[in-house]
């Protein structure tokens, strides 16, 4: 894959890792604070997803199909939420996580063959 693939998946890598901040993050960090702070924070932060987000889906479609770009943002999604879960949440990850981490790799595999 050449720099035009993987510089879309970068910026969906980085605008996943404020997502997943902004829609989680308040739950370890901000439980005691009231909750329209909570969800201005968390708007400040989503705002900075969707200045990565957007470029990133515009850049990917010029080599991705919809549907790829999608598989490629869940997938994504699950890596960035595993590591978010164990690291930031110290929630360990259950055996169910990883089968619908499998099922994920069956829509990647279905997504990508010609």
């Amino acid at each position: 894959m050449s720099l035009k693939h993987w510089n879309p998946i970068l910026l969906l890598a980085l605008a996943n890792l404020f997502m997943t901040y902004a829609w989680y993050g308040h739950l370890k960090n901000m439980r005691e604070k009231p909750l329209i702070l909570a969800i201005l924070s968390s708007w400040s932060i989503a705002f900075i997803e969707y200045c990565l987000q957007v470029p990133a889906n515009r850049m990917g479609s010029e080599t991705f199909t919809l549907s790829q770009l999608k598989i490629i943002q869940e997938i994504l999604t699950m890596l960035i939420f595993a590591g978010f879960a164990v690291f930031y949440m110290k929630t360990p990850i259950t055996r169910n996580y990883l089968y619908a981490s499998i099922c994920l790799l069956g829509a990647a595999y279905f997504i990508f063959r010609d």
